[in-house]
């Protein structure tokens, strides 16, 4: 039943991605809003989620849900907001290793890419 509710968190998750970014397609500014917002509001669903939610119904159904599968779905970006957010309480230099690999590691990816293909 597990793999049920991640397929089906996932797929609404996907879904809203691609309607937020339909809605928001034609902004006039040159400025990705669809992935800024699907980000915010995919790390807004976790934090949810995890602290007002879960503690009050079945945490592992709504974990695999809402966790794993909506904001999978929606946005990786929740995800490494909240495993950042647990590293800065418990070690601060392990959550800046994180942020930079991440942020600094998937750019390097994409322009040594840009530069072979």
């Amino acid at each position: 039943m597990s793999w049920i509710w991640v397929f089906i968190g996932g797929g609404l998750g996907s879904v809203c991605r691609f309607g937020l970014s339909q809605v928001l397609r034609n902004s006039s500014l040159n400025f990705p809003w669809a992935t800024l917002g699907a980000n915010v509001l995919a790390t807004l669903i976790l934090g949810l989620a995890v602290y007002v939610w879960t503690p009050k119904l079945d945490q592992t159904t709504l974990k695999l849900f809402f966790i794993t599968g909506f904001c999978g779905g929606f946005s990786t970006f929740s995800t490494f907001s909240m495993e950042t957010f647990d590293l800065i309480q418990t070690n601060v230099s392990m959550a800046l290793i994180n942020i930079g690999v991440s942020v600094f590691g998937g750019l390097g990816i994409l322009w040594f890419l840009s530069l072979k293909f």
